[in-house]
């Protein structure tokens, strides 16, 4: 299944799309995809006859296809070619940081470039949406509490995240820094989370081309490491990590700027695409 949430920003509805590719409303049958439902939908198969429900307008506004996520866990210099760009060792243990859920956002939402910013960047990453509670979990039993996948622009604030005190958060969680969708395909739709192709395309300019086989924790080695550490809950999203392509990396540096138009795909989970714009009083 493909699960969407379309409709006013603050005013989403469930949806899933069709064979077609409509979007068919679940309004009438879940409140929204928040924890709850997305752990049942992870436990037990839903009965919904997909053509039999309602047809969305052509052209409805898509939000970020879950709702309230209790945290955003991302995994940073997950790639090896984006670890050597950044001039950094390859890591030994997952590097761990967090992304403010206000910074959920939906995938053709404007990217709000705060008026004090002047290093904002873009990251393609694979989401991982947890549908059962993981703790202490090995990695062999890791993918078992994965609901889906979706695609994620981990935006940052470079001077935020690198020169203010080190505290990569404060990088990463401004208003529509975490645009995610545009949708969630359920755990089947995917044969395997490490053989997938990433790119993100800045104004035209191929920034990043790169593939999953390249991440230097597996999804199930990441889930498993955070699950010691932290206990995932159904609705929480993992951010995997970003490819070699950032603006940051690029010699010299680019950022975006106002107008710059980005667009992302992963295989198997869609397309996204934002433009950044300035942030007005």
């Amino acid at each position: 299944m493909k699960l969407v949430r379309y409709g006013q920003k603050g005013f989403e509805k469930p949806g899933v799309l069709d064979r077609d590719g409509n979007i068919r409303s679940l309004a009438a049958v879940v409140a929204d995809f928040g924890p709850d439902v997305l752990e049942s939908l992870s436990k037990t198969p839903p009965d919904w006859s997909i053509d039999d429900l309602p047809v969305c307008d052509a052209g409805v506004r898509l939000g970020a296809p879950l709702s309230k996520p209790g945290k955003i866990v991302c995994i940073g210099l997950n790639y090896r070619a984006h670890a050597i760009e950044a001039g950094m060792a390859i890591p030994t243990e997952p590097v761990i940081f967090l992304k403010a859920p206000n910074s959920l956002s939906g995938p053709y939402d404007p990217v709000v470039l705060p008026a004090n910013s002047s290093k904002c960047d873009w990251e393609i990453e694979l989401g991982v949406v947890i549908g059962r509670r993981a703790k202490k979990i090995a990695p062999s039993a890791a993918l078992d509490h994965v609901l889906g996948y979706c695609i994620v622009n981990d935006v940052s604030e470079r001077s935020f995240q690198l020169e203010r005190g080190g505290q990569w958060t404060k990088g990463k969680s401004a208003d529509t820094f975490c645009p995610v969708g545009p949708y969630i395909a359920t755990r089947d739709e995917i044969a395997d989370p490490q053989a997938l192709k990433l790119r993100c395309d800045v104004s035209g300019r191929a920034a990043q081309n790169s593939n999953t086989s390249d991440m230097i924790f597996s999804v199930a080695e990441a889930i498993s490491y955070l699950s010691a550490f932290m206990t995932l809950e159904p609705g929480d999203l993992v951010c995997t990590g970003t490819p070699q392509g950032v603006g940051h990396g690029s010699k010299p540096s680019v950022y975006l700027k106002n107008g710059d138009v980005m667009t992302l795909s992963i295989d198997g989970l869609g397309e996204q695409q934002q433009v950044a714009t300035e942030e007005r009083d």
